[in-house]
């Protein structure tokens, strides 16, 4: 499919020797790797996947923990999670029927990535608020 006004043309990685050898200038393969991340690096996804690691969940008990998540994106985000095998949809044997969300071992790869994320943000949150609000006084 060719590229969009939204989507460039990414060129190949170009190589460059330096003095260590040889390296990448383009570490990332973008027309690969964007869709992807695309699905697992949003913040509902993100969060949902960090609820489901510690225990299976039903929907009502993950909008609980997702302050500020709307009945509409949640399920919307569990049916991309789910297609995209990160989930999987339990229908349980009870009176109404209930649904579990459990994440599965390719969802449970991304717990060490998205617990570095989670420190990070802990660790480097103030820093980042304080740049944005320098930066914000600095444009007024």
């Amino acid at each position: 499919m060719p590229p969009t006004a939204q989507e460039p043309r990414v060129a190949a990685p170009t190589v460059r020797r330096t003095g260590k050898g040889i390296a990448d200038e383009a570490l990332i393969d973008v027309l690969r790797t964007r869709p992807i991340l695309e699905q697992i690096a949003n913040k509902w996804s993100v969060l949902i996947l960090t609820v489901l690691c510690t225990r299976p969940s039903r929907f009502n008990e993950i909008m609980r923990r997702l302050d500020g998540i709307t009945h509409k994106a949640l399920a919307d985000a569990l049916k991309r999670l789910e297609r995209s095998g990160l989930i999987r949809r339990d229908v349980l044997p009870t009176a109404p029927v209930g649904v579990e969300y459990t994440i599965t071992p390719l969802g449970h790869s991304l717990q060490q990535p998205f617990a570095a994320l989670y420190d990070w943000a802990l660790t480097y949150g103030p820093d980042l608020e304080r740049a944005q609000t320098e930066f914000d006084r600095a444009r007024v």
